[in-house]
């Protein structure tokens, strides 16, 4: 069996390759995370730790392509865990403001220790250089896609 079938695009093959590994991974990060952490949670303490700052629950389940809802339930799990603490917005008292608490730090940084033996193995087939020359590209496909939400969904994204 081919990898790529002929007629599919190369960028289709891309994508497919990309869903696969993410569900490789997700599925190793799940047996890897602290008991009571899911890979929701584990993922907004990631953003939070990777790119700083506060967001609100609307900002953090539109950069999570959620529901509200879903991003609502995340955020009560991880605060009731002491790992964010959500406040209200002193300029405007209906919304919320969410931060990373020390100890939700503590705990993006014990599951990522956790992934060390995983890592380790993995940079035994593939060493750091081999994958530090896959960042940039993956990188530039994910800024553009990032910039391009409406593609496939009948607007215009220029918006």
């Amino acid at each position: 069996m081919a990898d790529r079938p002929e007629e599919d695009p190369v960028a289709f093959t891309l994508f497919n390759e990309i869903g696969i590994i993410d569900q490789l991974a997700t599925s190793l990060l799940e047996r890897h995370l602290p008991p009571g952490l899911t890979v929701p949670q584990f993922i907004v303490l990631n953003h939070f730790v990777r790119l700083g700052g506060e967001r609100s629950p609307l900002e953090l389940a539109r950069a999570f392509q959620v529901t509200k809802g879903a991003m609502t339930n995340t955020l009560k799990r991880l605060e009731a865990a002491g790992f964010i603490d959500m406040r209200e917005d002193p300029e405007d008292g209906r919304r919320k403001i969410v931060t990373i608490t020390e100890a939700g730090r503590a705990a993006r940084h014990r599951s990522v220790a956790g992934l060390a033996p995983v890592v380790a193995e993995m940079n035994r087939h593939f060493p750091d250089r081999a994958l530090s020359d896959l960042i940039p590209g993956l990188q530039a496909i994910r800024r553009y896609l990032d910039e391009n939400r409406a593609l496939g969904q009948g607007g215009d994204s220029t918006d």
